[in-house]
């Protein structure tokens, strides 16, 4: 601050100095003149902007609602990219306070207070932030801009604060759009995905120029680009997707030292030789450059990293540090810890660990890290010797340490010939990596002396480049190659040239992750040579050498590796695309540049019911900003359109279900060619599965959840289908635990977002029922004359009575009882009925681990957690009764005055409240004999209340929104969760985590997306060439963080046999011709089975144990379903399903696929 106030008060004093060296003679502290005082103005407006803002001016420049054009630098590369580094693109968030902890006492102004939720940081854990670390290689600036936590709130999510900070500080470079006029286009998704993920700068560097070649892989270019600069063509389009981050092109020759203004540089087209070159350079800089080198080459690719000699990673896996809960401790040597078994823990031998809040044995909390071994489902060794210790207790809590990792990387030069260990993806391919590892290295060889790619399809070529290749592995002594495999050669050698779109994905999305973690040391760097090929895409039937001929279109580079014919069958598909967020514009975009429904007969549909929020744009890059609240459907429908002005797509905006079978009906199913899923939730997959099983389409599943993804291939008659296997449903905290007994922040979190939607949404919701129609909303409570309807009314009352609020001042009395009811009375009601000392019926203390023993809050308006609990409680209260906020509702000091009139009543607690313990209960709810008789009371004091109400009176219930920071919904959660974490003793957490926990926010970064959807496309090649086997297939689980990758066949169905015929749970049998309910069991009989039930939906329309149903024996099935099922038939479907229950001879049960009748 005093270096920027310095700097404005030169530019206060050089203009004077000016003047009189011109001959002016003016004073403005005397003069009156306009000159004078323009002068101190303009000097003002710098000292404030500079002073204060602490934002750098390109901030302004860049637009909000427009695309950028970017930079263009020729030779003065350096001179911009020193510039760029003095620069801060902050957002302009409106500042304002939250609810939770902060200082102990209140400012006096609003603008003034710092919010809780981003200084409370040192008391939480925020996701995955590591310690720092000490790494030689620069990372990022030490004084990056603010983060705009409605835009990057997945992105936190996965990274933190921290990891974000040095992003926005870090400036990469991404070279080599070139290769003998071919454009390595998979590095633009790397920049796209660096430039969502909001790096500091990205330039762009080529030196080549765009040709008709590059639009099968490029979703930046046009045929209009044709002939322009790749990077300058580039720049614009790639700016629109963050306009914090800085995007600028060099389009001359690259220099050695040009890499020194850059934190990482990633090169996609260069020869061994000069990578070498530059990368002796990166290694030996200070700091280190982060030097990643890497190739797609047709279907085959490649990564290089060296990221220094000495890299510490601060976070290796991402992972919160696992805790648990303390049962015992024994006096002895080695000392075995016992933990509570609610939930398992998930430590490793060698792990080290932290002990705190133990009673007893005290030596353990010194917060001195400790070794563990003998790691268990729920205990664990502790080297260390407790003999002499106090004796345990009760109490404590246990948590992971993480240690930052020093790894030293191999400058490439030394790694070509001594790569030590590859990771591997795929186990049926163990012996690929040294092969490919020769490939690529026989590949450069070729083009420096010959000076082109090997042709398409060209056996010459292919043969040179096989004689390449097994010179250099005659020259590796002891690390030669028994089999190179010259089969797969000829296929690396065939396309070559090409730069494929989901190849481009693919490692446009691990190139990214790996910039990502040079530049913030978050998760483990690949190390250090990574090789990946999917042959299994290329068609199943052989190709005429003529078949890879170019037909100077766009698609010419996918044409050189899979041929015409395939081509054109991806052309004319038919493809439904379920889902259009994150995973949906990276399909359409990578559908789009493969040319999928681009032909006469092609069409393809996608659907999303959800419309564009903020929080999208990071991560979901077919939208901007202006887009926000528009359907995601249409948005990205047209952005792909623009990609290639082929695409036959159609948006909608139908959530796909049995709700909408009129839309999605059968001739829609039935003419599909493959299914797409890119959804966000279970039940949505299943039904779309459900779909794909009966009318037995390919489905192309996958998912993401932060740094890991995973792609599932439904086939039919090939592989299982998706709901075969399902997870296990996750383990939700027992229901009086949440609301009595907390011992962690996520039962807090729970406990206030259900507090938050009670008073808010349901009870005004329910206020709001009943004055719509009074007498069927009472005689519905008496009709049910339960414990729920009786509360129910109890609330409704309680709001329009007792609590009813009329003014402002009204709803701070509200807020600050509130706080009293759930912070203090209730806490002093549970210890009064469970003492301390308090024991269960077998003699064991009732507040044993997990429970905590709880204390009760004193309220103090000094106390900025409390207060900012009352300010946003007190808003949102006067939201739901329709009451303006008045100017000082915001001010803190002001709020404190009016907290302070509130009168609070004394409490005592009662001797004879019941209090549920039961972990199996599920409902807080007790019933009462007098229910009835309470409820007609209660029916009778509403009707006086309404007596006295406006008829047109209603309620304003809230729905939570947690991707509004300016609504007060987040501060609210926050408040009632970090208050009630404070009365157990739990450690509290800033609104971010709140909301990550609350809001149940899914991680996510676009890198992951880019690399599942990648993967799913190479599929699709194979499921639309339609004759590959299940072996060919492969299911893919990623994490990026670590990294891993692991891919594997397919599970192929189970198959059931009865005598000469079998089938799985993809085969339907149909019958048509409109059958009788005789014909269908004659029909069965015919087969060898027995039908003894047959249903259609829930209902029987037959069973051999009832006699009567043998007078429906010559009815039509049709007719027994519209008459017994009541089903209505629409008028679309022209057939019936129906689930028969068989035996066969010798009384076995026979599962037997589903039944369609055709009665059409």
């Amino acid at each position: 601050m005093l270096r920027e106030l310095g700097l404005g008060f030169f530019l206060v004093v050089v203009p004077l100095l000016l003047s009189r060296f011109f001959g002016f003679d003016f004073d403005p502290l005397r003069d009156r003149d306009a000159n004078s005082w323009f002068f101190f103005l303009i000097a003002f407006v710098l000292v404030l902007t500079i002073a204060f803002r602490r934002s750098s001016l390109l901030h302004y420049m860049l637009p909000t609602k427009r695309p950028c054009e970017g930079l263009v630098a020729e030779e003065e590369i350096d001179h911009n990219i020193n510039n760029n580094n003095n620069s801060n693109s902050s957002s302009l968030k409106k500042k304002r306070i939250a609810a939770g902890t902060a200082d102990s006492t209140v400012k006096n102004d609003e603008s003034t207070v710092r919010s809780f939720n981003n200084s409370n940081s040192n008391n939480s854990s925020n996701s995955g932030d590591a310690s720092e670390g000490a790494s030689d290689m620069a990372l990022g600036e030490s004084n990056p801009p603010d983060i705009d936590e409605d835009l990057h709130s997945r992105q936190l999510a996965v990274y933190g604060r921290e990891t974000m900070r040095r992003l926005f500080g870090s400036n990469v470079l991404v070279s080599g759009m070139q290769g003998l006029g071919v454009e390595i286009v998979y590095f633009l998704s790397a920049a796209k995905n660096l430039i969502l993920a909001g790096v500091k700068s990205v330039t762009l560097h080529d030196e080549g120029t765009v040709e008709l070649w590059d639009l099968s892989s490029n979703f930046v270019f046009s045929e209009n680009d044709v002939g322009k600069n790749r990077a300058a063509a580039s720049v614009s389009k790639l700016q629109e997707l963050n306009n914090a981050v800085v995007v600028q092109s060099l389009t001359t020759q690259l220099t050695k030292e040009h890499l020194s203004n850059f934190q990482a540089v990633v090169f996609t087209d260069i020869s061994l030789e000069k990578a070498c070159e530059f990368n002796d350079y990166c290694h030996s800089h200070q700091p280190h450059i982060a030097f990643i080198k890497t190739e797609v080459r047709g279907l085959f690719g490649s990564v290089f990293c060296d990221f220094g000699p000495e890299f510490t990673v601060v976070d290796v896996d991402g992972e919160e540090p696992r805790t648990g809960i303390i049962a015992s401790i024994n006096n002895d040597n080695p000392a075995l810890v016992s933990c509570v078994d609610d939930e398992r823990l998930e430590f490793q031998d060698g792990d080290l660990v932290v002990f705190s809040e133990i009673h007893g044995m005290k030596e353990l909390n010194d917060g001195k890290p400790r070794k563990i071994k003998n790691a268990r489902a729920y205990s664990f060794t502790l080297e260390e010797d407790t003999t002499n210790y106090g004796m345990y207790e009760k109490g404590g809590i246990v948590t992971q340490v993480k240690q930052p990792k020093v790894l030293n990387f191999k400058p490439l030069r030394e790694a070509l010939s001594d790569p030590g260990d590859f990771l591997l993806s795929d186990f049926s391919k163990f012996d690929r990596p040294p092969l490919l590892h020769l490939a690529f290295q026989a590949l450069d060889k070729f083009i420096f002396e010959l000076g082109r790619f090997p042709f398409a399809g060209s056996e010459d070529d292919a043969l040179k480049f096989i004689s390449f290749a097994s010179y250099i592995n005659d020259s590796l002594g002891d690390g030669k190659l028994e089999d190179i495999n010259p089969k797969l050669l000829r296929y690396f050698a065939f396309g070559s040239r090409a730069v494929l779109n989901p190849m481009a994905a693919v490692f446009g999305g691990i190139v990214g992750q790996e910039v990502v973690k040079a530049c913030s040391g978050k998760f483990h760097p690949l190390f250090q040579f990574f090789y990946f090929d999917s042959v299994e895409s290329l068609p199943s039937e052989p190709l005429d050498p003529n078949d890879f001929r170019p037909v100077n279109g766009r698609y010419d580079a996918q044409i050189s590796v899979f041929g015409q014919k395939l081509q054109k069958k991806l052309e004319d598909s038919k493809v439904f695309v379920v889902g259009s967020g994150a995973l949906g514009c990276e399909f359409l975009k990578n559908l789009a540049l493969m040319g999928v429904s681009c032909g006469s007969q092609g069409k393809l549909t996608i659907t999303d019911d959800d419309v564009i929020e903020k929080s999208n744009l990071s991560r979901q890059f077919l939208f901007r900003d202006w887009n926000i609240g528009q359907a995601k459907s249409t948005v990205a429908a047209s952005a792909a359109a623009a990609i290639n002005p082929s695409f036959n797509i159609e948006a909608l905006q139908n959530r796909v279900g049995s709700e909408t079978e009129n839309v999605f009906n059968d001739t829609f199913w039935e003419n599909l060619s493959v299914v797409v899923n890119a959804l966000d939730n279970v039940n949505a997959r299943l039904y779309v599965d459900q779909r794909c099983l009966y009318f037995q389409k390919p489905l192309l599943e996958s998912g993401t959840l932060g740094a890991k993804c995973n792609t599932q291939m439904v086939i039919p008659h090939l592989t299982e289908n998706y709901g075969a296997s399902r997870d296990p449903p996750e383990k939700q905290a027992p229901m009086c635990t949440v609301h009595s007994f907390p011992h962690n922040i996520d039962h807090c979190l729970t406990w206030a977002r259900s507090e938050f939607e009670g008073l808010l949404e349901k009870t005004p919701a329910e206020v709001n029922a009943y004055l719509s129609n009074p007498s069927e909303y009472t005689n519905a409570m008496k009709n049910a004359g339960d414990a729920q309807a009786r509360d129910n009314l109890e609330r409704v009352l309680e709001c329009l009575d007792r609590e009813k609020c009329e003014t402002f001042e009204d709803c701070i009395t509200w807020a600050r009882l509130k706080f009293e009811d759930y912070f203090v009375n209730r806490v002093k009601q549970l210890i009064y009925t469970f003492p301390e000392d308090a024991a269960t019926s077998t003699g064991a203390l009732f507040w044993s681990a997990p429970k905590r023993f709880p204390r009760p809050l004193q309220f103090s308006a000094t106390d900025l957690g409390h207060l900012y609990f009352v300010l946003s409680a007190s808003i949102l209260r006067a939201e739901t009764f329709g009451i303006p906020i008045p100017d000082w509702g915001k001010n803190p000091r002001k709020m404190a005055e009016a907290v302070d009139r509130v009168i609070v009543p004394d409490f005592q607690p009662k001797k004879d409240v019941k209090i549920v313990t039961d972990e199996k209960a599920t409902s807080l709810s007790t019933a009462s004999i007098d229910d009835a008789a309470v409820i007609n009371d209660l029916v009778i004091k509403l009707e006086r209340c309404r007596a006295n109400l406006s008829p047109v009176f209603r309620m304003k219930p809230i729905q939570f929104e947690k991707d509004d920071d300016t609504n007060y919904h987040m501060d609210v959660i926050a408040g009632l969760a970090n208050m009630r974490a404070r009365n157990y003793s739990i450690p509290e957490v800033d609104k971010l985590k709140a909301k990550f926990i609350a809001g149940r926010i899914i991680p996510a970064i676009a890198t992951s997306t880019a690399m599942a959807t990648g993967l799913v496309c190479l599929e699709l090649y194979k499921a639309l060439d339609g004759g590959h086997k299940v072996e060919d297939y492969r299911n893919t689980f990623a994490n990026l963080a670590l990294p891993l990758f692991s891919m594997a066949e397919p599970v192929p169905p189970k198959i059931i046999k009865h005598q000469d015929m079998s089938w799985t749970v993809w085969d339907r049998w149909i019958l048509g011709n409109n059958p009788t309910l005789r014909e269908l069991l004659e029909w069965l009989k015919a087969k060898g089975l027995n039908a003894y039930s047959i249903s259609c939906g829930s209902c029987l329309l037959y069973n051999s144990m009832f006699p009567r149903h043998k007078d429906r024996m010559d009815k039509k099935v049709a007719d027994l379903a519209r008459d017994v099922a009541k089903l209505e038939i629409p008028s679309y479907r022209r057939h019936l399903d129906v689930v028969v229950a068989c035996e066969d001879d010798e009384d076995n049960d026979i599962d037997i696929p589903q039944i369609s009748v055709y009665f059409r």
